[in-house]
Formats: structure tokens, C-alpha cells, sequence
């Protein structure tokens, strides 16, 4: 009996692509859809912009919700997306975070990058990772960017980068408030918003992937992701999300 259950089990799980930003709010909203449902959510995490290329060559996920709505767009302009499933769940928001032992005084903000005491800084690598952009983007705004570059080290994704400041690899990180609000980085450090003025939006969408085997229950949880419920989850890491 054991092997037709794993059998049908596996029938009832969808496999999802997600930003790094969402590892802890997914982890908690998988758990929701599990116990409500009965169905499973297999979530791989990783940067956004690596997912879009490993989507466009065919890689077998049912869901992919990206840090950054151009490349759910791009997804959907190429005919890969199932029609009518382009949906836009939040907006991110960076934060500069700092162990509990560092002495660095954030209420200067950005300009906190200049205490010579800092070595490194870790941020998500702006070739592919829309936090990464968004660092890159406030650091330039205010004339930093050209005189820290030497200190920057790089995450492949955003959850990368502050495991870099958490493990003391970094002095400083800029990074996702989601991953701030986390239980692993909420106790262990502080942080300073930075003001959402000084990056473009971090505008997230998810998409169901046209070559999904599992259309039924991704349009579920793509359903499930909407509610009010969840929106709350949602917000509780962090993230705006869209008025209901």
C-alpha cells in the first residue's frame, strides 16, 4: 500500500522556481497550501535571472515567481506561460543589516558604507539578481557605489548574501527585508530600511509555466497565493502586496 501511496503522493505535488527573497514567507505558505489541500509544494530557490534562463531552455517547474516582473513578462511575451496566469504577488524592499556585535551606527543610512572599518559588503551580484540591482541602484544614487566597489562581495542570490553577513564573511549586507524579518537573521542582527526612493521598485510576478504536467493544482495554489490570508503572510515578511 505504502508504494501506491507514494505513488498518487507524487501525482499531488507541484514543483516551484522562487526567488531567494521568498524562502522563509514560501516555506510558511507551502506548509498553509499542504495542510489545506493535501497537495505538496516542492520550492528550489535561486536568483531570479538564472531561473529565467534555465525556464526558457525547458526546465521542468510548474511555477516560477520572480523577483523582478520583467522576466515573468518575458516569459509570457515568449509563449511559455499559461495564458492568463501573469499575476503580480508583492513588492520587495532593501535593507542594510549588521550582526548584533558590530559597532557600525546605521542611522546614517547608506552613507555607513564609508566607516573604514568595514571590509566587505555583501550584496546579491547584480548581473542576475533584481535585489542586486536594487543595491546597486541606491548606491549610485547617493555617489557611493565607485568609491565601496572594491569592498562588494557578490551572492549568487539574495539569500546567499546574507548568509555572508550572518556567517561574519561580510561586515555589512544589503539585502531583502524578507530574509531581515526571517526567523534565522531576526534575532542575530539589525537593520535600517533604505528608502524605497532610492531604487526602482521591486515589483515581483509569478507565472504557471505552459509545459506544467501539474496546470490543475499550480492554478490552485496561483488561487491560494491571492487570498487575503496570505497576503497577510505576506506582509508579516515584509512585502507589499496588492490591495484585494
Amino acid at each position: 500500500m505504502l508504494g501506491l501511496t507514494t505513488l498518487f503522493g507524487a501525482a499531488q505535488q507541484i514543483t516551484v522556481a522562487a526567488a531567494a527573497d521568498l524562502q522563509f514567507a514560501m516555506q510558511d505558505v507551502a506548509a498553509r497550501f499542504q495542510k489545506e489541500t493535501g497537495k505538496a509544494v516542492k520550492v528550489t530557490y535561486g536568483s531570479s535571472g538564472n531561473f529565467f534562463q534555465q525556464l526558457q531552455n525547458g526546465a521542468p517547474f510548474d511555477i516560477f515567481f520572480s523577483a523582478n516582473l520583467d522576466y515573468a513578462k518575458k516569459l509570457e511575451a515568449a509563449g511559455l506561460t499559461e495564458p492568463g496566469s501573469y499575476y503580480q504577488y508583492a513588492k520587495g524592499k532593501i535593507v542594510i543589516w549588521v550582526p548584533n556585535d558590530s559597532k557600525l551606527d546605521l542611522g546614517s543610512g547608506l552613507q555607513v558604507l564609508f566607516d573604514p572599518s568595514i571590509k566587505k559588503i555583501a550584496l546579491a551580484n547584480p548581473q542576475h539578481a533584481p535585489y542586486g540591482q536594487a543595491a546597486v541602484a541606491a548606491m549610485q544614487k547617493e555617489n557611493i557605489y565607485d568609491k565601496v566597489q572594491a569592498k562588494l562581495v557578490l551572492g549568487e542570490n539574495i539569500s546567499q548574501a546574507a548568509s555572508f553577513v550572518v556567517s561574519g564573511a561580510a561586515d555589512v549586507g544589503i539585502v531583502a527585508l524578507s530574509l531581515a524579518l526571517s526567523p534565522p537573521m531576526k534575532s542575530r542582527g539589525r537593520y535600517i530600511e533604505v528608502p524605497a526612493s532610492e531604487y526602482p521598485p521591486i515589483e515581483q510576478a509569478c507565472v504557471i509555466l505552459s509545459s506544467s504536467k501539474e496546470k490543475e493544482t499550480a492554478g490552485q495554489f496561483l488561487s491560494f497565493i491571492k487570498t487575503a490570508a496570505i497576503g497577510d503572510v505576506l506582509s508579516s515578511y515584509g512585502f507589499e502586496v496588492p490591495k484585494q
